[in-house]
């Protein structure tokens, strides 16, 4: 074999080398923990921890899915918020209802900033609240209301769903409680909350990407399905009582 045969098949070999090594060198990095994760932790605003393991609503939503959703997304909304909180301690000390229900009264330069991250850590807080393993079916008062309000158990979930498969982009569909009990659906764009608008929410589906698309792709409207039966009624039946009472938070 000439000296000019084997430069080329060192080269060759070498090239073959970095290439396989390199998508090993990638995967790990993002297989790193995110920074969020940890500045999560650390500053006046916490992460809710899951009251359940992370694979309890398979094959509804995926581990991955609930592991980055909670660990990676929420997460960055709370080590966000605690950034805007080391210069407006404010933040951490008025009631998060209050902040958000008078977002004119947070600095301009941050405002968007705490729109959109204490929005995303308000709707994810009652997002992981509301859902749980044992599912059920909604009794009670909620069950009343429902068929009340939203025409029986079917047609409120069909039009749920058709909400939230109607919202553009990014988004969330929740269910509207007033004090009198009375329910309506509506849609937010983003991270934006009913509590904005000085509404409180009985229940809310994340229509964001990163809810779903490991497991449903571009297929929404399986995942809407799909995620009813991860729905703890019983906690819907205590935030519905709560609302009636003037007490519901987030």
């Amino acid at each position: 074999m000439s000296s000019i045969s084997r430069r080329h098949l060192m080269t060759a070999a070498a090239g073959l080398a970095a290439a396989t090594a390199a998508p090993r060198t990638v995967f790990a990095q993002a297989a790193a923990p995110a920074p969020a994760a940890t500045a999560a932790a650390t500053g006046p605003f916490t992460l809710p921890p899951l009251t359940y393991p992370v694979k309890a609503f398979e094959p509804h939503i995926d581990a991955k899915t609930m592991e980055i959703h909670h660990g990676k997304h929420h997460a960055a909304y709370v080590a966000n918020m605690n950034t805007f909180a080391k210069d407006n301690p404010q933040l951490a000390t008025t009631p998060v209802t209050d902040v958000l229900g008078n977002l004119g009264n947070v600095p301009e330069a941050i405002r968007t900033g705490v729109r959109n991250n204490l929005g995303g850590h308000a709707n994810h807080t009652m997002f992981w609240q509301i859902m749980g393993p044992k599912g059920g079916k909604p009794e009670g008062d909620v069950l009343a209301a429902i068929d009340r309000d939203l025409g029986g158990l079917e047609k409120f979930q069909t039009d749920f769903n058709a909400a939230g498969g109607r919202q553009f982009g990014s988004g969330w569909v929740f269910v509207i409680v007033d004090k009198s009990g009375k329910l309506s659906i509506e849609t937010r764009p983003n991270q934006d909350s009913p509590l904005m608008d000085g509404k409180r929410a009985l229940i809310g589906n994340d229509v964001w990407e990163h809810a779903y698309y490991l497991n449903y792709q571009n297929r929404r409207p399986d995942y809407l399905k799909a995620w009813w039966n991860t729905v703890n009624w019983a906690k819907v039946s205590e935030r519905y009582a709560a609302a009636k009472a003037g007490t519901l938070g987030v």
